[in-house]
């Protein structure tokens, strides 16, 4: 109920932002030169500072008194300046430019005015605006996956809270190695830490979906390394996102979208009778967003809101070819018989203000709230394989429940646990900036961001509780930050600026437990004996995602003090030089100083090269130091106590893991932007990223194995473990890659428009060395433990070896056509092995008495979208199209030669979680609105 008034304060908080009363404004239209509606356009009243862009329609509406000056500037088309006369309605037209590359960046500099094409570092700048409207994909990270050339992002399924949470990463490196920025201050992390999943496993990052799209103007990507400017997380880059400070206009889009797969989807194969499975069309999606801005004052200031809502329902994909001698045939999935997406419900709001001040002070603030639940799939447990997974009675016969178990076509009893998260995010940024006399520009602010990711269990079991208790509570984490910033620059002289600033920032993590029922053993006696004369107990806890225990719970905090200063210098018109240098101190793990060097050559008018170097670092994050869980495996018909230990634990010191310290890297970069005819821009950008002291999580060491050092099997003995894994400085990597962006955009006769975008990344990278402690290194198979090959794997796949897009789109009049390939570079992954260790894995051919590798080659596929876009009217435009249109699906996750080992991956399903996603095909209709 807490949450429904929530929601219903945000709407109330809208709409009477809404109604506020209106003052007389122009209206008008933006087109190309073949009268095609532009969407997006920025126009700007320089007199009074309020600012507006145009809807899908190219339409707009904006403040404006006789006199005063408006701006129109757009990505790819020339600026126009007007001067408002004693007309209503303004109709103008924009011509393609060589300013396409030339929009203004926030990011990367701190010289006021610098164009991206003038900054001596690659930054990508996409407006959301142009790139979200022509698709069926609904959150931030999943259009940049297809918009930026080494923004990476995978779906995850089965892999618990991953499912539930979007983390991407730039250049293969870890999602917490990107910084993320709003309006240019720092956005806070989510509470979650990945344990499972194909991507970013013992990492945190931030979420963005929690961000509405409807909030943002545009997205900078920085794909270089800047601690040295911004502090801690920047390894691979930084993503700064732009809020819209339109006024007068209310304008957003409402959609729908849904997945037709005939070859996975289980309900195009009714009489399997194996598999879970709703509507033909599934994973169903509606969306809503919409912005309204009003002014504040009359010098410019500026409230802009926004309201979204999403609800996606839940997929499933299942092999369905039952002929064994397909390509396509795997054996019946009892391990995980409801394998796809979870779903989601999400609601959320953004605000963003201005108010100027007397003597050219402007006070600013931004924030929002966001709401997410969603539910997904555990692994199914089958009453036959795992009778101690079940209610039963004191000889094991199966209390069955209505509901909740079901029946396959073969007899066998199951059921399918469902994980659920609540996750709440909100955050409020406020400042004051101004310019002192003697011209220094200054910037004071505060930034809070909070996050609490609370974990449930439903339609599930604690075996050992004789209940009909079926919803958990199973506790879960929360992160705060609180970001106090001092900013100054200078322009010396027209060739020379200058920027110090200091920052202090605090965090808090604290784990909190679930309810006693999501993770207790009440009947801990309770045992049968199985066919192998084993004796095996009954399991406690929450089925498919047992609770945290009080012992896991945790309170910890930190402070951080840091300062920069930077330079630019233009040494002539043609050469540009940088330098940056920022130290930081945090309180729990001490000092850390790093530098930046660039510069960017002028060769010809039309081609500039540029290059740097830099160090950089990323402190571990509080979630990796203090995350702690205890949960219940099986193993050989055992149950065993697993123990995820913090960096503090007893345990940890005695495996003889060090505290953990920052990550330490070297970033190189060199390339090129270069104009050889007004319609065509070419980016060329080489990079290279050492990385020491990665942290990730540790295998798992088992107290019965007598070559652990006698102190770690004590420790485990004394918690009552049995296998015990660890966050640890464990591997050193080098990434080299090469980014492209090749943009042509022309007229075609007199009426139409053509525009043709490639973008490419291509890159490699290596394990240098893996860091394991002494006492873990007696014997070949514990230093493998500490990093197994599979997990050597996962980080290799995070940086595909390639992926290319091409987009096309021809525009003429009200109609536009468009179409997106993209191809996705191969990956390999490794499976657990028959011994379920990772460690060179091997399982058993099926027709052949040897053992083969237990290895998925995931093959390059190419994923084509089309679209067309019509222009209804002046306030309306409507979108259709089907992404994905050839239903391609990844390789199936087996070796051809032991088909009987399927689902032995981290999904449990008929593939792993890769980028191009295994949903198939998805069409969509959105109806964008400006009013």
């Amino acid at each position: 109920m807490k949450h429904v008034k929530r929601l219903l304060t945000m709407v109330f908080l809208f709409l009477g932002i809404a109604v506020l009363a209106q003052k007389p404004s122009i209206t008008g239209k933006i087109a190309d030169p073949n009268g095609g509606p532009l969407n997006g356009v920025t126009i700007t009243n320089k007199t009074s500072g309020a600012a507006t862009a145009t809807a899908a329609d190219g339409s707009f509406k904006i403040d404006a008194a006789p006199g005063d000056v408006l701006e129109i500037t757009m990505v790819g088309f020339g600026t126009q300046t007007v001067r408002v006369a004693k007309q209503l309605l303004l109709n103008l037209t924009l011509s393609p430019s060589v300013t396409d590359l030339n929009e203004v960046v926030l990011v990367g500099t701190r010289r006021a005015g610098r164009v991206k094409t003038e900054t001596p570092v690659p930054v990508d700048v996409v407006n959301i605006g142009q790139v979200s409207l022509p698709t069926g994909r609904n959150d931030i990270t999943a259009i940049l996956n297809y918009a930026a050339p080494s923004f990476n992002y995978n779906k995850q399924s089965g892999s618990d809270g991953a499912d539930h949470i979007d983390l991407a990463t730039l250049r293969g490196l870890g999602p917490d190695q990107t910084l993320v920025l709003v309006n240019g201050k720092r956005r806070h992390q989510t509470a979650f830490v990945a344990v499972f999943g194909t991507r970013g496993r013992g990492n945190s990052g931030t979420d963005l979906s929690a961000l509405p799209m409807g909030a943002i103007e545009k997205v900078e990507i920085l794909r270089d390394g800047a601690s040295a400017q911004y502090g801690s997380d920047a390894i691979a880059g930084v993503i700064n996102i732009v809020l819209k400070k339109n006024t007068g206009v209310f304008s957003g889009n409402v959609g729908y979208s849904g997945y037709r797969d005939k070859d996975y989807n289980p309900f195009f194969k009714k009489d399997y009778e194996q598999y879970v499975h709703e509507k033909g069309v599934d994973g169903q999606a509606f969306n809503f967003n919409g912005n309204y801005g009003v002014k504040l004052g009359k010098n410019g200031g500026f409230l802009n809101a926004t309201l979204n809502f999403l609800t996606q329902a839940k997929t499933y994909r299942q092999a369905l070819d039952t002929n064994a001698n397909s390509d396509k045939f795997m054996y019946t999935n009892i391990y995980r018989r409801a394998h796809g997406d979870g779903s989601v419900t999400t609601a959320g709001t953004m605000l963003n203000m201005e108010l100027p001040l007397s003597g050219g002070k402007t006070f600013y603030a931004f924030g929002g709230y966001n709401y997410k639940f969603s539910d997904a799939y555990a692994f199914t447990r089958n009453f036959s394989a795992r009778p101690e997974r079940f209610v039963t009675d004191n000889s094991f016969n199966l209390i069955d429940i209505a509901g909740l178990t079901r029946r396959s076509k073969d007899g066998e009893t199951y059921y399918n646990p469902h994980i659920q998260t609540r996750i709440q995010d909100g955050s409020l940024a406020a400042g004051i900036r101004g310019k002192s006399a003697g011209g220094w520009n200054w910037d004071f602010s505060n930034s809070t961001g909070y996050n609490n990711f609370h974990f449930y269990g439903d339609k599930t079991y604690n075996a050992s509780l004789n209940a009909l208790k079926t919803n958990f509570d199973d506790g879960g984490f929360s992160f705060l930050q609180n970001t106090v910033n001092a900013n100054f620059s200078k322009e010396v002289s027209s060739a020379l600026n200058i920027a110090a600033g200091a920052e202090y920032r605090y965090e808090r993590y604290s784990l909190f437990a679930g309810e006693e029922a999501s993770y207790k053993n009440y009947q801990p006696d309770k045992y049968y004996t199985n066919g192998s004369g084993d004796d095996v107990y009954v399991a406690g806890g929450s089925q498919g995602f047992p609770g945290y225990q009080p012992g896991d719970e945790v309170k910890a905090n930190r402070s951080v003090f840091g300062g920069y200063f930077d330079a630019e210098l233009d040494v002539t018109k043609n050469w540009l030089v940088s330098g940056a240098v920022r130290l930081e101190n945090y309180s729990d793990f001490g000092f850390t100083h790093n530098y930046k060097i660039a510069t960017r050559i002028k060769l010809h008018k039309t081609f500039n090269l540029r290059g740097s170097f830099s160090t950089g670092f990323r402190a571990p994050s509080l979630q990796q130091i203090n995350f702690s869980s205890t949960f219940t495996t099986v193993q050989g018909g055992n149950i065993g106590e697993v123990k995820i230990a913090p960096n503090n634990s007893p345990i940890t010191k005695a495996a003889g893991i060090p505290e953990l310290k920052q990550e330490k890297s070297l970033n190189a970069s060199v390339g090129f932007a270069w104009r050889p005819i007004p319609q065509l821009s070419v980016t060329v950008d080489g990079y290279w990223v050492n990385v020491k002291d990665r942290v990730v999580l540790s295998g798992q060491f088992s107290a019965d194995d007598n070559t652990l050092n006698p102190q770690l099997i004590a420790a485990m003995q004394a918690l009552r473990v049995s296998l015990a894994q660890f966050f640890a400085n464990a591997v050193n990597t080098t990434n080299q890659g090469l980014d492209v962006v090749v943009d042509y955009n022309t007229k075609v006769g007199s009426k139409s428009n053509f525009r043709a975008l490639f973008t490419g990344n291509f890159q490699k990278m290596r394990i240098d060395k893996i860091n394991v402690p002494t006492r873990l290194r007696p014997t070949q198979q514990l230093q493998k433990t500490f990093l197994s090959d599979r997990e050597q794997a996962f980080i290799l796949a995070s940086a595909p070896r390639t992926k290319y897009a091409l987009s096309l789109e021809y525009t003429c009049k009200k109609i536009t056509l468009g179409t997106r390939i993209t191809r996705f570079g191969a990956v390999t992954l490794l499976g657990y092995g028959e011994d379920g260790l990772g460690i060179d894995p091997q399982v058993p051919a099926d027709f052949q008495p040897i053992y083969v590798p237990d290895r998925y080659v995931y093959g390059a596929k190419f994923v084509g979208d089309v679209y067309a876009g019509y222009k209804i009217n002046k306030k309306l435009s409507l979108f259709a199209g089907i992404d994905n249109i050839g239903n391609v699906h990844p390789d199936l996750g087996i070796n051809p030669a032991a088909r009987g080992w399927a689902f032995n991956n981290e999904t449990g399903g008929p593939w792993d979680a890769v980028q191009m996603g295994g949903n198939g095909m998805r069409f969509f209709t959105r109806l964008g609105f400006n009013f």
